[in-house]
């Protein structure tokens, strides 16, 4: 095989990949060679059998030690919330980005950003630091999953409160009503402290979120238990195996709030 013809082959399907010409630090990295390596390539008339072999080889081990690197990047962790409302006023949000002169705070400005991007797995904690929600996302986005969780009913989501008079009505000191503490239905946004949120290889997003649910089995109250999935093709395809033929939801999460 002649190198210039082979290495213009590769080009031509890293520019698909790349949205770009690429350049010669683009295939150094992807076979994970030297520069001097990929001149004498260009220039060899007759590629080896024990040269194609040792780049199959060479760099499927570096896109293997890529992929590990990149499987689970944390986004944020432990974020404070700052609950405001979105700019229709009908939904509530993690955090408002703009000050009250509308200028964009940086590092929430940012973050938001990355939120935006990137599909993943995202934990909701309490005041104490533990597990409220766990969810993932495949499709949209991880800022529009978390968002659309803080304000999801669930009637799993519950804790004991008393249901107190919302309409305009005086208070009657010693002869309140005796009102019951009973359990009612919560919202996450009335529940949650902090969350942490990360980007996971597409291929992860699932088996991570029920590693993470599977774990805490004992201890937590799921409206579902996730198993575990074998992959056999690409990811979602018809030929992907499960341990129970209930099908995962898309994105969605699971309470980990104890009633």
């Amino acid at each position: 095989m002649n190198g210039a013809d082979f290495l213009a082959d590769v080009r031509r399907r890293l520019k698909k990949e790349l949205g770009r010409d690429p350049k010669d630090k683009d295939l150094v990295d992807r076979f994970d060679i030297t520069r001097t390596a990929l001149h004498r390539w260009k220039n060899s008339p007759d590629l080896s059998a024990l040269q194609m072999g040792a780049l199959l080889f060479r760099s499927t081990k570096n896109e293997i030690a890529k992929s590990e690197a990149n499987a689970i990047t944390p986004l944020v962790e432990f974020l404070e919330l700052h609950i405001v409302q979105s700019k229709g006023g009908s939904k509530f949000e993690i955090f408002g980005v703009s000050d009250e002169n509308k200028n964009e705070h940086p590092y929430l400005g940012g973050l938001r950003r990355e939120l935006e991007s990137h599909r993943g797995i995202y934990i909701f904690h309490d005041s104490r630091g533990r597990a409220l929600y766990v969810g993932k996302t495949r499709s949209q986005t991880l800022w529009r999953e978390i968002n659309l969780a803080l304000n999801r009913d669930r009637e799993v989501q519950k804790i004991r409160r008393v249901r107190h008079p919302e309409i305009r009505v005086k208070f009657k000191t010693s002869e309140e009503k005796r009102r019951q503490i009973r359990l009612r239905s919560v919202q996450l946004h009335q529940l949650a402290k902090y969350v942490s949120a990360y980007k996971v290889t597409d291929g992860l997003i699932g088996e991570l979120e029920s590693l993470l649910i599977r774990s805490f089995a004992n201890d937590l109250l799921n409206a579902r238990m996730e198993n575990f999935t074998w992959q056999n093709g690409e990811v979602g395809s018809k030929s992907q195996t499960r341990i129970s033929s209930r099908k995962l939801r898309n994105a969605g999460g699971h309470d980990l709030t104890a009633a």
